[in-house]
């Protein structure tokens, strides 16, 4: 169910007039009749596909020159159901009420629509873009799951439904699902791109974050949508460092196996990678996260949890149940902490010269079943201290895709797109040196 559909080459086709916006949307609306039956990426849209031909030919008669066209001409995305969009309600996986849940328009949503982006639909989250799984499959192997809370998202680009994708992440909703779906997920930068009109799960670690199936594509759509983006066309070579001790042993031995084998292939293709330990405190840096995430979560449900908390799934009533008992001592603390993780890490990359962390996006393939979305620990740091995040696909095991993660320091985000292009390119995958 998987197929090739890079945004940068297709969103090059669309401006070029190679392709135009109505023959893709038939394209999609033939791949989505013979797929999504199987993956439930997307939610139900009764007239989806009149209102996209009728978006796509606006869109031609707006942009008849090739020259003038904006960088996502006639580009369907797909936009997880915790972002408002206009015209579109907001669910978010729940039972509550959707008119409850209403608001504006999120920025990044319009800044999507201002550079010629076509709204697929909204895709599938976990309830409240938290653990509470939705109907999505894997598209690599439907008995799996794709991860979460970002499911449908990141299915959906994975079995091009569409070229590029909105999601959120608070702890790993954006590299943990890219990874268990084979594609490219960049969370940036805390604050980078804007979360206005997002429904919040924890304000001070909520990230949106974009997939596609390539990097240059992730680029393309992080110069629109990232604030304060400074071009840059080329980068030395990184240095890249290896997290070494209890943070990373969290992973599982395949994962470790296979990461393992591409650090030695980064290596012979003449990389210099450095093996530092680091998060050695990994379990109370766990614990202060989620502390934080169950605070928050409880703050910014307070109204809705009081009228509709008997419409809760138990695994988000328990969360929000967890926060109301955080104090408000402990909760500063957590928010404290962020900021001392970050400055420790950033120091170890400046002792160690070290330019970006590599470490498996996940702490394996994804697991059996759709009744959980897998575990984002491997993630929780990196969001905690809102250092810049990227998943990219590099082997498989037993027909599932396996993620390296690549974090750079607050801020690089576009030093950390380029090194990801180079990082994606060499060397020969994993399967290719057996």
């Amino acid at each position: 169910m998987i197929t090739d559909a890079p945004l940068a080459g297709i969103a090059t086709s669309l401006r070029t007039a190679e392709l135009s916006p109505s023959t893709y949307i038939e394209t999609i609306r033939a791949r989505a009749a013979d797929v999504e039956p199987q993956i439930h990426a997307l939610l139900d849209e009764p007239d989806r596909w009149d209102r996209l031909r009728r978006e796509a030919s606006a869109c031609e008669a707006r942009f008849p020159n090739p020259a003038i066209r904006p960088p996502l001409y006639g580009v369907p995305v797909g936009v997880k159901d915790i972002f408002h969009v206009d015209g579109f309600r907001t669910e978010a996986g729940a039972t509550v009420p959707p008119e409850v849940l209403t608001g504006s328009e999120a920025s990044v949503v319009s800044s999507l629509r201002d550079a010629g982006a076509l709204v697929l639909g909204k895709t599938v989250t976990t309830e409240f873009a938290y653990f509470e799984p939705g109907p999505t499959r894997n598209p690599h192997n439907p008995a799996h799951t794709p991860g979460g809370s970002s499911s449908g998202s990141a299915a959906a680009v994975a079995a091009g439904l569409c070229p590029l994708a909105l999601g959120s992440q608070t702890i790993g909703s954006v590299i943990r699902p890219a990874a268990f779906c084979g594609i490219v997920g960049l969370k940036p930068t805390y604050g980078r791109i804007p979360i206005d009109g997002v429904l919040p799960v924890s304000p001070s670690v909520d990230h949106v974050g974009v997939f596609t199936q390539d990097v240059a594509g992730a680029r393309l759509v992080a110069s629109i949508l990232l604030k304060h983006w400074i071009p840059e066309t080329t980068v030395e070579r990184p240095v890249a460092g290896v997290p070494e001790g209890p943070y990373l042993d969290q992973a599982d031995e395949t994962a470790l196996e296979h990461f393992r084998e591409h650090v030695a292939l980064l290596e012979r293709a003449g990389y210099e990678v450095r093996r530092v330990d680091l998060l050695e405190n990994i379990e109370a840096v766990n614990r202060r996260h989620k502390k934080l995430v169950a605070a928050e979560t409880a703050l910014s449900h307070s109204d809705w949890f009081a009228e509709y908390g008997d419409r809760y799934a138990e695994t988000t009533r328990e969360l929000i149940e967890k926060g109301h008992s955080v104090s408000v001592e402990e909760l500063c603390r957590a928010r404290v902490g962020r900021r001392e993780l970050r400055r420790s890490v950033e120091q170890v990359m400046d002792m160690s010269e070290i330019d970006v962390w590599i470490c498996p996006a996940a702490p394996g393939t994804a697991p059996e079943g759709i009744d959980g979305t897998g575990d984002p620990v491997m993630n929780l740091p990196w969001t905690h201290c809102g250092l810049p995040a990227l998943a990219l696909p590099v082997s498989t095991e037993e027909r599932l895709p396996l993620g390296l993660q690549c974090v750079a320091r607050f801020g690089d985000d576009e030093r950390l797109l380029l090194w990801s292009e180079q990082l994606a390119d060499t060397p020969a995958t994993v399967e290719e040196s057996r």
